[in-house]
């Protein structure tokens, strides 16, 4: 216990050391004495309003996507028993990607923070779909049949989405740069906006972490034990929905988050999701905002997008734990 929460700690430091690096590093060189005084008074400055209008925001938006996709992560995988598990099982980036490119191409939406707000009720509607088409049949929503529904309505989204975009340029040109995965060009009500549905998602995860392990027994000892199975596992598709839909509207999908994350978690942890939550939440934003720095610096003054950058890390990650779990099964 004692080791667990020193781990946070030390995991928790880390992650504002990079708080502190993502408002210092940017495309404009700015002295951190400079980015001291003006975090401490805000005197109107070209370096203040940098940092004030451009970096605190894409710092705190890291912080909120990190958080989102992490969480989110740890929930697929428990709810479905499948270590390879990640957000998007649900549809919920297809459906937002396929939100995306009717609000630019059939509805005319130009602006950033409007297609936001379709991209979110795309990705709800997505899940949504995935459940009731995953609980149909006696035997309700199974990891199995969501996976299915999930891969199924996925490829179905994704198929009409690449249609659309094709035909419209404006469409395809801001769906390339939304699926690259990036925290640029956000600002503070767009944060504001999503953050209740990133509270009220970490919120039913971390209420429901107790029940996580006794799923993980399978679903015939959750019941035995007393668990609503059933309720568990909606709950934690609501909590998947709000966070994964939250993150990739504002961000896009940047992938591999919620996949890697939880394996390095519970590698600290152990299989004890009451612990693994709360550090799914702190590694990940570090993670978001390391890939985030790392894009600035090495093609400043221009930059990489996050998500090609933990693309570029996570997918290596990704090729060794199938690996693994391949030898293991032989």
């Amino acid at each position: 216990m004692q080791r667990k929460s020193l781990g946070l700690l030390a995991a928790v430091a880390v992650l504002g050391a990079l708080c502190l690096l993502s408002v210092w590093l940017g495309a404009k060189e700015i002295p951190i004495t400079s980015v001291w005084r003006v975090l401490v008074h805000n005197d109107g400055s070209a370096d203040a309003v940098i940092i004030h209008s451009v970096r605190i925001p894409r710092t705190l938006l890291g912080l909120l996507v990190g958080v989102g996709l992490g969480v989110a992560g740890t929930l697929m995988q428990a709810l479905t028993r499948n270590p390879l598990a990640d957000p998007g099982l649900l549809g919920v980036t297809a459906g937002a990607a396929f939100a995306l490119v009717i609000a630019v191409a059939v509805l005319g939406v130009t602006s950033l923070y409007g297609y936001i707000w379709f991209a979110f009720a795309g990705a709800l509607a997505a899940s949504v779909l995935v459940y009731l088409l995953g609980s149909r049949g006696w035997a309700g929503a199974s990891p199995v049949k969501l996976a299915l529904a999930g891969v199924a309505v996925t490829a179905l989204l994704y198929s009409f989405t690449s249609a659309i975009a094709l035909s419209d340029p404006a469409a395809l040109n801001r769906y390339r740069f939304w699926t690259a995965g990036s925290l640029a060009g956000q600002d503070t009500d767009a944060l504001v906006g999503v953050l209740p549905f990133l509270l009220t998602g970490v919120a039913l995860a971390l209420a429901g972490a107790p029940a996580l392990n006794s799923l993980a027994l399978g679903d015939d000892v959750a019941a035995s034990l007393g668990r609503r199975v059933g309720l568990v596992r909606l709950r934690g598709v609501l909590a998947v929905t709000l966070l994964t839909g939250a993150a990739v509207a504002v961000a896009g999908p940047i992938v591999f988050i919620g996949l890697v994350i939880p394996h390095i978690a519970r590698m600290i942890t152990g299989p004890d999701h009451r612990w693994v939550l709360p550090y799914a939440m702190v590694l990940a934003p570090s993670v978001v905002l390391a890939a985030d720095i790392a894009g600035r610096i090495l093609a400043r003054p221009g930059e990489i997008q996050a998500g090609v950058i933990v693309a570029f890390v996570g997918a290596p990650f990704f090729i060794a734990l199938v690996r693994r779990r391949r030898l293991a099964e032989l």
